[in-house]
């Protein structure tokens, strides 16, 4: 096993922003816990989650996770959660401060990545202050990206 390997971090991936990648320019990446309920992480490790649409934004003088579409616990009572409740972002008062100087004076966007499980089990969010692209911008995204599947194709081809 290589060192690169052995240091990096084991993580269980739950749910995964892609679409982000292509519709911001990603800034700062910061890693954020999430206060859940017991119904909350159970449908979690049931590995079904929805980050699509959903976005970090102050409330207060704190963060919160908007719009996470979790299920409900098929297995829980009357007491389940609901699907798309606010949930409170645990970062420090540093790092909270700088995403929301992020939002008032760049005008920028706090969005989730990706939400995983990391080594000890407990459930953290990627989040990253980004800039919304023009369309001109996702256009040449788009254009790199098949350059670069098309040169795989061909060094793969004729190597």
């Amino acid at each position: 096993m290589s060192a690169k390997q052995a240091e990096k971090p084991k993580r269980n991936i739950i749910a995964d922003n892609r679409r982000a990648r292509f519709d911001y320019a990603i800034g700062d990446v910061v890693e954020a816990g999430i206060m859940l309920l017991g119904t909350e992480v159970k449908a979690l490790r049931n590995g079904r989650a929805n980050l699509q649409e959903s976005y970090a934004g102050p409330n207060g003088n704190e963060l919160f996770l908007f719009n996470f579409h979790i299920p409900e616990y098929t297995e829980g009572n009357r007491n389940n959660h609901e699907p798309r409740r606010p949930r409170k972002l645990l970062m420090s008062r540093r790092e909270i401060n700088r995403m929301l100087n992020g939002i008032q004076r760049e005008g920028m966007t706090i969005v989730p990545l990706k939400t995983y499980f990391n080594e000890r089990g407990l459930v953290k969010v990627e989040l990253a202050l980004a800039k919304g692209k023009k369309s001109h911008d996702k256009r040449e995204t788009e254009k790199q990206r098949d350059w670069n599947r098309e040169k795989s194709r061909l060094l793969k081809n004729y190597g």
